[in-house]
């Protein structure tokens, strides 16, 4: 399947290296001060760029008229009324399935959100399930994700086959990182709270598991990654399309987490997480900077990527109403990229200073909330990369990466 192409003034913004050497010194010592490391980009061969939004089709997927009856309000609600974003995507049996967050318009917290499904055969036209597939129920984890729902998923594969699913739980008050399994997509079982003891109740969301694209003949219990051949092939394995596996590191598994800092846990099963400490508390990986598109918050987009230069953290920004990039609009959500040491996941070694997709569609600079451009699902699929993201928190969209 090939993208169509997309007219010059629509292209995305894409970084490179020689703007990043002309970059003004003022800029860069504010990145110093504001991120946890103090490196200049000078190379971006480690970044997956540039991407392109698929104008041609865009919105992909768009609120619905479904109903579905809820085990919770026992009566009938159309659970994706009002809005649909924030999607993680997988390739399973050779389709595209998109996990998407839907909100309803009767929940007091501006819409009770569940998490659908949509599957589609070119990565670009979806076709979804008339109900939920994961949502709040009559359960031990209801009073962590009622009424406000189940938000913004990300899903890895196992090593043993099955998905790994990170969401959001919402209170009303709190929002709670869990985790959740499933071996076809469509029935799940709840594992409860990623983060236990002193950090429970603190707020946190926003999981990605650290995970290798491997050949779709890869066995799924061997998850070396395919690092041999990624920067060698233009950022992808020379298969058609691959499976996105969670590998360990140091004989552990690593998850990105956080929307005003990013932090980190590992595990030693992918369900069972202990978060990094120090000085007692959750250490930093990155953080926001000053003058820059990430100067409010900084926070996980999808997976976070192991390649043969490290790992690459795709993420979302947020722009400071005051302090931040000028030439965006206050609040506004751009993407950006960064790279962490695959030696050392807590440390990062390079950061793209420039964003490489920001919201200027009708559709992302006006919605339930304005300036979005939110990036959460990442696949590759029949030679192409895939970025689907939600659009001002009502639509979704995607990007596509052609391979040269």
């Amino acid at each position: 399947m090939k993208l169509k192409c997309i007219q010059s003034k629509q292209i995305i913004i894409a970084l490179t290296c020689c703007y990043l050497a002309t970059a003004c010194s003022e800029k860069r010592t504010q990145a110093s001060e504001g991120a946890t490391d103090s490196t200049e980009t000078t190379d971006t061969l480690w970044a997956l760029l540039p991407f392109e939004k698929v104008d041609s089709v865009n919105p992909v997927l768009t609120p619905g008229t479904s109903t579905f009856l809820c085990p919770i309000l026992n009566k009938q609600v159309r659970w994706d009324e009002k809005d649909v974003f924030n999607p993680a995507a997988v390739v399973h049996d050779g389709k595209v399935y998109m996990v998407f967050r839907a909100e309803d318009t009767i929940g007091k917290y501006a819409g009770t959100s569940r998490l659908g499904l949509a599957v589609s055969e070119d990565g670009l036209h979806f076709k979804r399930l008339p109900a939920p597939v994961f949502y709040p129920d009559i359960d031990s984890l209801q009073r962590y994700e009622w009424e406000g729902g189940v938000e913004d998923p990300r899903i890895v594969k196992s090593e043993s086959g099955e998905y790994i699913m990170t969401y959001t739980g919402y209170d009303g008050t709190t929002a709670r990182l869990l985790v959740s399994s499933s071996k076809d997509l469509v029935h799940w079982k709840k594992h409860g709270t990623v983060l236990q003891g002193k950090y429970k109740n603190t707020w946190s969301k926003s999981g990605a598991i650290v995970a290798s694209l491997v050949s779709s003949n890869h066995s799924a219990k061997d998850s070396t990654p395919a690092s041999t051949t990624v920067h060698e092939q233009n950022g992808a394995p020379a298969t058609h399309s691959g499976e996105i596996i969670a590998t360990r590191i140091n004989g552990k598994y690593w998850m990105y987490f956080g929307d005003t800092d990013l932090f980190m846990a590992t595990s030693s099963d992918l369900i069972h997480w202990t978060p990094v400490e120090e000085n007692g508390k959750l250490k930093p990986v990155l953080k926001p900077r000053p003058g820059f598109f990430d100067s409010r918050l900084v926070e996980s987009g999808p997976f976070a990527w192991l390649t043969d230069r490290g790992i690459v953290l795709i993420y979302n920004g947020m722009n400071l109403d005051n302090g931040g990039d000028t030439t965006l609009a206050p609040g506004a959500y751009c993407s950006g990229q960064v790279l962490f040491d695959k030696a050392d996941p807590t440390h990062p070694i390079d950061r793209l200073n420039r964003y490489f997709m920001k919201p200027d569609k009708p559709y992302e600079l006006s919605g339930q909330v304005n300036q979005v451009c939110f990036v959460e699902g990442l696949i590759f699929f029949k030679g192409n990369w895939f970025l689907y993201y939600g659009t001002a928190d009502s639509r979704i969209s995607a990007a596509g990466k052609k391979l040269n």
